[in-house]
């Protein structure tokens, strides 16, 4: 579990947390936020659904950017979870994941998720994600 604050002095954004398995993709899509150009608080990270919990426990959150398929506590049961308290009903969810099912779809409706992504995905495509849920907020 990370976070490292990505605004500059006065820039305050959103905090973000990215949830996935594997580090190269966290990775990846931090180096795309940061080259998005809009402002951002701290980027968090965790490898599964539990050190998710962890982080949303300790530190605001407006964003998650999670997988699904992981170990220990899947993507699905995180959701599941943020759903289920009150507190993080307001979080933004998007789901980035390898598997684009119908029915994985609907049940990610189920669970409030804002934007569903498969990968893999081109940078642009995440960076106009991330740069249309910043400025709608």
């Amino acid at each position: 579990m990370t976070g490292e604050p990505m605004a500059g002095p006065g820039q305050a954004g959103p905090n973000i947390l990215i949830v996935d398995d594997s580090a190269i993709m966290r990775t990846m899509i931090k180096r795309v936020a940061a080259l998005a150009g809009t402002p951002l608080g701290t980027i968090f990270e965790a490898a599964n659904g539990r050190e998710a919990l962890a982080i949303l426990e300790q530190h605001p959150v407006q964003f998650v950017f999670t997988d699904l398929a992981m170990p220990v506590m899947t993507g699905t049961e995180l959701l599941r979870e943020m759903q289920a308290r009150d507190q993080w009903r307001g979080i933004v969810r998007v789901v980035i994941t390898t598997d684009g099912s119908d029915s994985r779809r609907h049940e990610a409706d189920g669970l409030s998720v804002s934007v569903y992504v498969e990968k893999p995905f081109r940078p642009e495509e995440m960076r106009d994600v991330l740069t249309s849920l910043t400025t709608a907020r």
